[in-house]
């Protein structure tokens, strides 16, 4: 028996698309909207800005959803995905806003929503040895578009030394420290480097943190420490005092949660401002 190969044309070929059933574009019966629904938790490579080298690489976890009416029974996951890799690795503050608009508009939804957690990475140079050390910071983008608004959200979490006053007050011989998070998140007018947001934190609390320290820089941060006590509450209300000195920044919060030393429990404190509002008199 003769095989005869043959081309087949593109015409010849079947309409798959026309052929399989579309079942989350189906009608649903229930009359009940979803407000999210997509994916979480999904990696994906990315470049950062960096203020020192221009830019840095680095690996995010995203979340991504979109609202759904009451007339469709489902979303198309996998449109979720595709966008992300269509951007490849050019996601950043400036691409959240184009992300979101397909989002809408591939998946036909009304609002869209994108969260972006990865590793910073800062070199810092310790105190007085000058020896650098590589050190991690949190940082969240949570993007949320709607047909009349846009918002994107910076959230960056800072380790921090904060040293008791209280203690400091009572005690002879010294005074009990912990490390601290502070969480700050802010909504700006202008572009913000994750580093000054780290900084400013920084300079607020007891000490900052290090990846190494020699014996001199220990003895400086202990001393460091020591010179600037602050409660919970000293360390959120001076970083606000700082936010609200910065024109760029139009709403934050700031909360700082102390792992307590002397304690089976973490102090913490939270504060909220929309700068847009004004401060009640008196303020």
């Amino acid at each position: 028996m003769a095989v005869h190969d043959r081309t087949v044309s593109a015409q010849e070929l079947p309409d798959c698309a026309s052929e399989i059933q579309d079942t989350q574009g189906l009608p649903d019966q229930r009359r009940i909207p979803i407000n999210k629904v997509g994916i979480k938790d999904i990696r994906h490579p990315v470049r950062v800005k960096d203020r020192t080298q221009g830019e840095q690489h680095t690996l995010a976890h995203f979340n991504a959803y979109v609202d759904l009416p009451q007339h469709f029974k489902g979303t198309h996951m996998s449109r979720f995905v595709e966008i992300l890799n269509d951007h490849e690795r050019e996601i950043s503050v400036e691409s959240f806003r184009s992300i979101l608009e397909e989002m809408r508009t591939r998946l036909e939804a009304e609002q869209a929503h994108l969260e972006m957690a990865f590793p910073y990475f800062i070199m810092k140079q310790a105190p007085v040895s000058g020896v650098e050390s590589q050190m991690d910071y949190e940082v969240t983008l949570r993007g949320h578009l709607t047909p009349d608004d846009y918002q994107i959200t910076i959230q960056v979490q800072v380790p921090v030394t904060s040293l008791c006053p209280c203690s400091k007050s009572i005690s002879e011989y010294g005074a009990h420290n912990q490390r601290s998070h502070v969480d700050l998140q802010v909504r700006a007018r202008d572009f913000v480097w994750i580093e000054d947001l780290v900084e400013l934190a920084e300079a607020e609390a007891s000490c900052d943190l290090y990846g190494v320290l020699k014996r001199p820089d220990e003895k400086y941060v202990t001393e460091h420490a020591y010179d600037n006590p602050k409660f919970v509450e000293d360390l959120v209300r001076d970083i606000a005092r700082r936010l609200e000195d910065d024109e760029r920044i139009v709403w934050y919060t700031v909360g700082a949660e102390n792992f307590e030393s002397i304690h089976n429990h973490s102090a913490y404190a939270w504060i909220e401002r929309d700068k847009r509002t004004p401060l009640p008199d008196g303020a």
